[in-house]
Formats: C-alpha cells, sequence, structure tokens
C-alpha cells in the first residue's frame, strides 16, 4: 500500500513549521520532510538561485515520492513557491494533498521579525529589500489553484493543527 503525502505550502512566515510541528506530535508516525532543515545539509551556504531551489525541491519531491512508495505518510513543510514543484509531486504520488496556508504578506513580514526559533532563516523579508529572492516579495509564489484544504493564518496555531489533524485523520480513514 502506498502512502500519502501532505505539502503544506504558503509564504515564507506563514506559520508552515510550526503548524507541521504541531501536528507531527499528533501523528508521530508522519514523515516529516522540512525543506529548511534540508537546505541546512545539501546548501549550507545557501544562494537561493533558480538553479538551486530547482534541485533543492526536485529532490525534496523524489525524497516524499520514496517515502510513500515504501507505504510511509510524508508532512511537507516547504514554500514550493512553483505550482510545478508541487505539481510534480502530485503527478508521483499517487495519493497527494495540497494543505495552503493563506496569509497576507505583511502578517508574515510580522512574524517574521520576531523569529528566533531556529524552525527557519531569520531576517528573510529585510535580506528581499537587499536583493535575497524571497517568494511573495521579489520572486512569484503561485498560490495553489485547487488544494485540498486552506488554512487562514489568522485562525491561530491550535485551531489550525486540529483542522489539519482532523483532515489528515479523515483521509487516512476514509
Amino acid at each position: 500500500m502506498q502512502g500519502r503525502a501532505f505539502w503544506i505550502t504558503g509564504l515564507p512566515g506563514s506559520g508552515k513549521s510550526t503548524l507541521a510541528i504541531a501536528v507531527k506530535k499528533v501523528f508521530p508516525e508522519l514523515v516529516l520532510l522540512q525543506m529548511d532543515e534540508m537546505r541546512k545539509v545539501v546548501t549550507p551556504n545557501p544562494t537561493y538561485s533558480d538553479e538551486e531551489r530547482e534541485l533543492l525541491y526536485m529532490a525534496l519531491v523524489w525524497a516524499a515520492f520514496a517515502f510513500t512508495r515504501e507505504g510511509k505518510d510524508v508532512l511537507i513543510d516547504a514554500t514550493g513557491h512553483l505550482r510545478r514543484w508541487r505539481g510534480k509531486a502530485r503527478e508521483l504520488i499517487q495519493e497527494f494533498y495540497e494543505i495552503y496556508i493563506k496569509c497576507p504578506v505583511e502578517t508574515c513580514i510580522e512574524r517574521e521579525k520576531g523569529r528566533r526559533d531556529g524552525l527557519a532563516p531569520v531576517d528573510i523579508y529585510e535580506k528581499a529589500k537587499r536583493g535575497w529572492p524571497v517568494p511573495g516579495i521579489n520572486v512569484p509564489y503561485e498560490e495553489p489553484l485547487r488544494p485540498e484544504l486552506v488554512i487562514d493564518c489568522q485562525a491561530g496555531l491550535k485551531d489550525s493543527a486540529r483542522v489539519l489533524s482532523d483532515y489528515i485523520r479523515k483521509v487516512v480513514v476514509s
């Protein structure tokens, strides 16, 4: 039996990593793939170039595919700002679910200002002012066209985790 993949996508600072970690506590058997963690190993001095992102996202998609092929359920925590990456995962993984955290960029910028939890790089939006490529600012973020689930980032962590956990439970049981 093949596993399922749940890709949490949204702008940097929308709450993807915090939500993914909360849901992983509810479902410890989920394999959690986090782009920020992968980047620390594969590109410890990231350039965020188009070529580097392409390589990393294709590796992330392949990893998710490999785990699901082995029957593991996977939770992907990655901005995935281009639809083609999420589309490739959908193409390869029989049971693929796109979870979109809808969050205004202004809210993401405010949240990111206080980020010091080590879950993701800090000062992303400040770096954008210096020319760093940041999805939603100077690199396009392509919103999902038909995500399986949309979570409003204003709902709060507890409510968002409950909504996503209920959704995963429903998918896994059916």
